[in-house]
Parts: structure tokens; C-alpha cells; sequence
């Protein structure tokens, strides 16, 4: 399962600064915040409480949503289903009447925190004996921020390289050729495997998925975006810049960036047309939930999997996933910690997944497993798995390891600038308008420009 996409507009801004007005010392100043005895796990809970950016869709979401409400006691839960609208949800928590709990992607946990938006869950945490050390480390680290857990974390997401098998062999290649373990390997994969009879391309030899995955080439290079306490932007080091030549001039090779994302934008997608499906691509880094998808509307097309591997050999995934947050204001916070807590309770992961099984035994497909974000639950559901032959088997076994090999961003205060300060440097790049070196260097002036900014503001606020 996908993590939701989050917008952001201009106006949020402007209602962010009204929002820390009335939210000092959300991180533990002159805020009130709720108490350990007002989270009772033998209490019961009466009324409406409200969902925002969570959507029951399938038997994943809808099992659990079931499951919670009967842990409440006799509450609704009230879903306003959609991506989470950041103007709608800050605007909402200015005016003092937010939804009583939200779904957001981890990586907006910290901006929402340093801007008085969610309350910490220290108190929830403990009152509700919500077992931490059982949540996946890299996600809880995530959310976790100024010494205090800000959301309770679900889902990871983590990249396995997938391949057109029948393409690799009529090239002459194998799965070690494109899987990281090699970057000449991958480029010399991507010009023998990329097609472009009279200047149209055809098939995409590889692609290396930018802008997004430019933290996991970077890593793959030994360099991290962001230090491990948040507070110092290294976007300029000669890693990163060597990352960002380097998946930048995979898309070179073949006529630039633009034609490839002119075939890739024009795929099925998530249909029976999909490049894997078309023979339109030979191989790309791409996120564990897409295996799923494969399976269920292609399940004869020639794939090979393996973990996206660094120089080294060794696995490696760059980690994402969505969190459960409860908004300043919420007038049911105690509903809200039960409501986040039976959401991602192991036996609640497994009942899911049962559904799940069933509903693909009856169709009868394999059970290609769920990485919930809840590594005893992980554990669990990989019992369940149902052989789809050996090629989904070995899909669903590379993105089990890479689950046991991530790493992720710390929280900050400048969530959001600084994955923009990131991302319009590597478009910069992509789109022929800049230069690596100098789209890194002004990507570095600007994140850590908001990061002083963001911080100053922090700690301020809380001292």
C-alpha cells in the first residue's frame, strides 16, 4: 500500500504562523498538553471521532477500521477519505476544530510538530501501554522528534530492483547487471537494453527513478542527505553530487530525461499495459507494493527480482511510510491514541492479512505478504505467504530482506523545504537547466537556510 500524497499550498504558510501563535510549547512549554491518565486501554469511548486522510479502500484498511471501532466501545469513526489536504488540516487546527486524529506521510511529522499542529504522545503512549519496541526502529525514529514520539507509525515502503527477464537475456544480461551492485554495469545494461529505432524510444534500458530516489543512490554512495540529528544539510558532498551525475546520466544515454518520462508517463501503469508487461523497460529501482500490483493484473510477465544492492553488494532500501498523528485541539485524543494503537496492534495487522489471504485464495492468487510497519506483525504475516511460483516467490523474498537493510531521513523541523530544497535541485539537473555541483551547492544554501530557521523556531518555542 501506497503512503498517501500530501499537498501543500502557498496559503499553508501563512497559516502555519498563526498556528504557532497559538501552539507554544507544543514540545513540552506552556501548552497543555493531555496527561498519562487521560489515556485508559480499559476505557470506553461514546460519540464520533473523525479520520482525516484515511480511506477504508481495501480489506487491509476496512479489517482494521472495524477492529478499532470495536476497541472503542461504542464510538463511530467518522473517515473523511482523500489525501490529507495540508491547507485543510492547518487551517482546521488554527480555528480550533480539527479532525481528532489524521493520516500523513512520516516525513511531515516533524513540520507538523515544530508548527504547534499535533500534540506529543508521550502521554498517549503510556497511558494506552502502547509497546513501542514493537514498530519498525527506522520508522518510530521518523516520527520521533525533540526527545518525544509525535505519531505512531505504519507501512514501509522500500525499493527491490525488478527487471523484464526475457529483455536481459536477449541482451545478454542478468539480474546482477542492473541490481546496484555495478554502476558500469548499469550504464553498460542501459545502453544494450535501451531501444530507440529512429530516434523514438521504445524501451527504457534502465531507469534509475529520479528525482525521488536520489536519497538511495546517494546512500548506495556512502552519503547522507541530512545528519542523523537533523540539523545539517549535506546535499553539496562529492557523494551526493557523483549520485546525481551518475542516475542523471542514465537518462543521457538515452536521449534525456524528458523521452523517458514521456514513455514511462504514457505506460498502464498499474494495468495490464504496464512496461514490465509491454517489453517498454528493462529495469528500475522501484518500491516493494508494486510487486502486488504486477502480480495481480500481470502475472505471466517475464520478471526478475533481487534487492537493490549498493557497490558493496550488499542490500539496501531507503524507507517511507505513513503515520498516524492526533491534531492540537483534537476533542477526543483519548479515542484517537486507542483508535492509532488498535490500528497497528499485531493482532490487528494479522486479522487483516487473513482477509486478505482468503480474498486471494478465492481468486486464486498467492498472499505476496504486507511490511506493516510493525516488525513482530512482519514477522507474523511472512508465515502467511502463499507460493506464487518462483518468480513472485522470489519478488516477495527480496523485499522481506530489504526490509531488514533500510535507513530513512531524521525528523526535522523543515520537513517539507528541505525534501524541496532536494527535489528542485535534481529536477534543475533533469530537466537541463543546471549542473550538478551547482544544483547541489544552491540546494545546499536553501535547505540549510530553512533548517537554521526551523530550528531557531523550535527551540524557541520550547524553552
Amino acid at each position: 500500500m501506497r503512503t498517501p500524497l500530501v499537498r501543500w499550498s502557498l496559503l499553508s504558510v501563512s497559516l502555519a504562523l498563526a498556528l504557532t501563535s497559538c501552539a507554544k510549547g507544543t514540545g513540552g512549554g506552556t501548552s497543555a498538553t493531555p496527561s498519562a491518565g487521560q489515556f485508559n486501554p480499559s476505557a470506553t469511548y461514546q460519540g464520533t471521532i473523525s479520520v482525516m486522510g484515511f480511506g477504508a479502500t481495501d480489506e487491509i484498511g476496512s479489517t482494521r477500521v472495524d477492529l478499532a471501532k470495536k476497541a472503542l466501545g461504542g464510538a463511530d469513526i467518522k473517515l473523511i477519505e482523500g489525501d490529507l489536504d495540508i491547507q485543510q488540516f492547518l487551517s482546521s487546527v488554527a480555528a480550533g476544530d480539527p479532525p481528532d486524529i489524521v493520516y500523513a506521510n512520516r516525513d511531515q511529522i516533524g513540520t507538523f510538530a515544530s508548527r504547534g499542529a499535533i500534540i506529543p504522545l508521550t502521554s498517549c503512549i503510556k497511558g494506552e501501554q502502547i509497546d513501542t519496541s514493537m514498530y519498525d526502529k527506522g520508522a518510530l525514529g521518523q516520527v520521533t522528534f525533540g526527545q518525544e514520539v509525535w505519531a505512531i507509525p505504519e507501512f514501509n515502503q522500500v525499493q527491490i530492483t525488478m527487471a523484464n527477464g526475457d529483455l536481459l537475456k536477449q541482451a545478454g544480461l542478468t539480474i546482477d547487471d542492473v541490481n546496484g551492485s555495478s554502476w558500469d554495469k548499469i550504464t553498460a545494461a542501459a545502453g544494450k537494453l535501451y531501444k530507440a529505432p529512429g530516434g523514438k524510444l521504445q524501451v527504457i534500458g534502465y531507469d534509475s527513478k529520479l528525482p525521488e530516489f536520489l536519497p538511495l543512490w546517494a546512500k548506495a554512495n556512502g552519503a547522507d542527505l541530512l545528519s542523523a540529528d537533523g540539523k545539517k544539510a549535506q546535499l553539496n558532498s562529492p557523494q551526493v553530487v557523483k549520485a546525481l551525475e551518475f542516475a542523471v546520466g542514465i537518462y543521457d544515454a538515452q536521449g534525456g530525461f524528458a523521452k523517458v518520462k514521456a514513455l514511462r508517463d504514457s505506460a498502464d501503469f498499474f494495468g495490464k499495459g504496464n512496461q514490465f508487461a509491454k517489453d517498454e523497460l528493462g529495469a528500475m529501482p522501484m518500491e516493494q507494493w508494486y510487486v502486488n500490483v504486477l502480480n495481480d493484473v500481470s502475472p505471466k510477465a517475464p520478471l526478475v527480482f533481487d534487492t537493490f544492492r549498493t557497490p558493496q553488494g550488499q542490500p539496501l532500501a531507503y524507507s517511507s511510510g505513513s503515520a498516524w498523528a492526533i491534531p492540537k485541539g483534537s476533542k477526543n485524543a483519548a479515542a484517537a491514541c486507542r483508535f492509532a494503537k488498535t490500528m497497528t496492534l499485531v493482532d490487528t495487522w494479522k486479522a487483516a492479512a487473513q482477509v486478505r489471504v482468503d480474498k486471494r485464495k478465492a481468486e486464486g492468487k498467492p498472499f505476496t505478504g504486507i511490511l506493516t510497519g510493525n516488525v513482530q506483525a512482519d514477522a507474523e504475516i511472512e508465515k502467511m505467504l502463499t507460493s506464487g511460483g518462483p518468480v513472485w516467490d522470489a519478488g516477495v523474498k527480496a523485499f522481506y530482506e530489504a526490509n531488514k537493510h533500510t535507513f530513512s531521513l531524521p525528523a526535522n523541523p523543515a520537513d517539507k523545504e528541505f525534501k524541496t530544497a532536494w527535489q528542485d535541485a535534481v529536477n534543475r539537473v533533469l530537466n537541463g537547466q543546471d549542473k550538478a555541483q551547482p544544483a547541489l551547492d544552491k540546494a545546499q544554501r536553501d535547505a540549510q537556510a530553512a533548517l537554521d530557521k526551523a530550528w531557531a523556531g523550535w527551540t524557541k518555542r520550547t524553552n
